[in-house]
């Protein structure tokens, strides 16, 4: 087991004064098993009001407003989280029971394509062409390993509002990307998919315990195979020990960290930093 102490920041600031914004953010760990959330909380610098809820996909939400002038908002999201290994179950589950009526219509969200994850012929092909033969397990993995291989991890060629195919046509992106061109590709096989957003903790030997490293806003998949099974197509491996899972849906839009709306202030800037402690 271990556990993490993490410190999410974002700090926007304004070319002008603003005088209100509303805002929700989604940056607070969720309790699952062998995830268990032992301290939380977010706080935005100034506000006047905020509340939690949970929302359709599961994700805690604060919702909060600053209603007074303000040249710049500060968010600030800290938690502690124990995470421990999960046995999964269902892994030889086969293509008749993904082909099964009551199971297509109990998860025909994840069977969907929406715009960000909607693939074009090619990664279709791409996918069947791992598919054939194999299992549904083992065409998970495969479609995952050859969209890894055929796509070099370049940050800031892409952004929030890219489309998976964008990013496949230019064979750059990042794990958003990733994670959005392997929900629609093996989507497209009849494999249900869902998008995770959480935080990555750094797989280094420098990263020691008690002593906070930069860590990641991450982006991975799930899909289900008799029982819901975590790959992250960005590195290549399962993510236990490391992943900490804030939320999930069908895509960013669904779990995206933290939007809003303010009136006036022109233009803003956006600094974001995480910083992830190991401490057992």
């Amino acid at each position: 087991m271990s556990r993490l102490h993490i410190v999410h920041t974002t700090h926007y600031t304004y070319a002008r004064t603003v005088s209100a914004s509303y805002n929700e953010a989604r940056m607070r760990p969720a309790n699952l098993p062998g995830q268990t959330v032992l301290e939380s909380r977010l706080t935005a610098t100034p506000s006047t009001f905020s509340a939690d809820y949970r929302d359709y996909w599961g994700a805690t939400v604060t919702a909060f407003e600053t209603l007074t002038e303000h040249d710049e908002l500060l968010v600030v999201a800290e938690s502690r989280v124990d995470l421990s290994p999960v046995l999964r179950g269902g892994a030889g589950t086969g293509w008749e029971t993904l082909r099964a009526p009551d199971l297509i219509d109990r998860m025909s969200e994840f069977l969907d394509v929406t715009a960000a994850t909607e693939p074009d012929e090619e990664l279709r092909e791409l996918a069947r062409a791992h598919a054939d033969g194999a299992g549904p397990q083992e065409a998970a993995l495969a479609i995952c390993g050859a969209l890894r291989e055929a796509m070099e991890y370049v940050p800031g060629v892409t952004g929030v509002h890219t489309r998976a195919v964008e990013a496949w046509q230019a064979r750059k992106g990042v794990c958003q990307d990733l994670a959005h061109l392997a929900a629609g590709a093996m989507r497209s096989v009849g494999i249900p998919t869902r998008y995770v957003s959480g935080y990555l903790h750094p797989r280094t030997t420098a990263a020691e315990i008690g002593v906070p490293v930069t860590g990641e806003s991450h982006a991975w998949i799930e899909y289900w195979c008799g029982d819901w099974f975590g790959y992250d197509p960005t590195n290549l491996i399962t993510p236990e020990g490391h992943h900490v899972v804030v939320g999930r849906g069908r895509e960013y839009a669904d779990v995206t960290p933290i939007r809003g709306v303010y009136a006036g202030g022109g233009a803003s800037t956006q600094q974001v930093e995480v910083r992830i402690t190991q401490e057992t």
